[in-house]
């Protein structure tokens, strides 16, 4: 089977491609930079030149794919209306090239907002839809499609995918850590965030490209609430620097962009998804990889 990836040469989608390869998977990596496609092709995957708003490149790829696992995305959390469109824009395209071929659409999500007051589960609808919704409402506008001839399933990650290289949110509460001279958490720090390991979260998506029905929404946790507090301890353990609670007036400041999600619960359970792929993370806990010195490593 040849799946074609967005994202190939992302956090995710690069130990996404490693394991489809040990599978014995012919991939196809959407690259944007010569760097980027020189990585693909000395792993022996084959590379789509081109970005999220190359929308030929994005027919090319999915054209010649049986698959297509959809994991790029901007991240330009200082315009979030130019993440959504484009987004939004991309998922539209490939779906249109999938439409009525029954081909996998595998379309990366996540577990925050599902729930509030409880671990969300995989059967929580998204609330975001339409174009201005968080990732352009993609999950929804993938699910519509199920009617159409694609076997679209969702890939709901957590909220820290962790692990050694791992420059997301994990990385930017220890940057924060590191400026201001305290490893903080927000409130008493007994709100808690899902975590899964990188590699963990690789196998999940194999998986679900081989079993998921059409419509799955998978979750890809491995804990499902990792308290802040915890969090911040590991840090500051591992840079020596104090813990202290962080107003939540003053989150903005300790940080930054993130302090409005730092100091959410975002817990998540993957009861069902084990169930479904037989699935059982073998990694890493966070505090393991923060420990190990996974975030202090630049």
């Amino acid at each position: 089977m040849t799946v074609f990836i967005t994202g190939a040469s992302g956090w995710i989608g690069r130990h996404t491609v490693d394991e489809l390869l040990a599978h014995g998977y012919d991939v196809a990596g959407l690259a944007r930079s010569d760097a980027s496609a020189q990585a693909l092709e000395a792993k022996g995957a084959k590379v789509v030149r081109g970005d999220l708003d190359d929308l030929d490149s994005l027919k090319r790829g999915a054209a010649d794919a049986e698959a297509v696992i959809h994991l790029a995305n901007k991240h330009d959390f200082g315009n979030q209306a130019e993440t959504n469109r484009a987004e939004r824009t991309a998922v539209e395209t490939l779906l249109g090239e999938l439409e009525g071929s029954g081909r996998g659409f595998l379309i990366a999500a996540g577990v925050a907002g599902l729930a509030q007051g409880r671990p969300a589960t995989e059967s929580d609808p998204s609330p975001f839809s339409g174009p201005e919704a968080p990732r352009g409402g993609t999950e929804n506008l993938a699910l519509e499609y199920v009617d159409c001839g694609v076997r679209a399933i969702s890939l709901r990650f957590s909220p820290t995918t962790h692990g050694h290289g791992d420059h997301g949110f994990i990385s930017i509460i220890a940057q924060a850590a590191q400026r201001t001279g305290v490893s903080g958490y927000i409130g008493d720090g007994s709100h808690g965030w899902a975590a899964c390991g990188v590699e963990d979260t690789a196998v999940m998506i194999r998986l679900g490209l081989e079993m998921a029905p059409s419509g799955a929404l998978l979750h890809a946790v491995a804990e499902t609430s990792v308290p802040t507090k915890a969090i911040a301890e590991a840090i500051g353990a591992g840079l020596k620097l104090p813990v202290e609670s962080i107003d939540p007036a003053n989150a903005g400041e300790q940080f930054g962009f993130l302090g409005a999600f730092f100091g959410m619960d975002l817990s998540a359970t993957s009861v069902a998804t084990r169930e479904l792929l037989d699935w059982a993370p073998t990694g890493p806990t966070l505090v393991e990889d923060i420990a190990a010195g996974a975030y202090f490593e630049v």
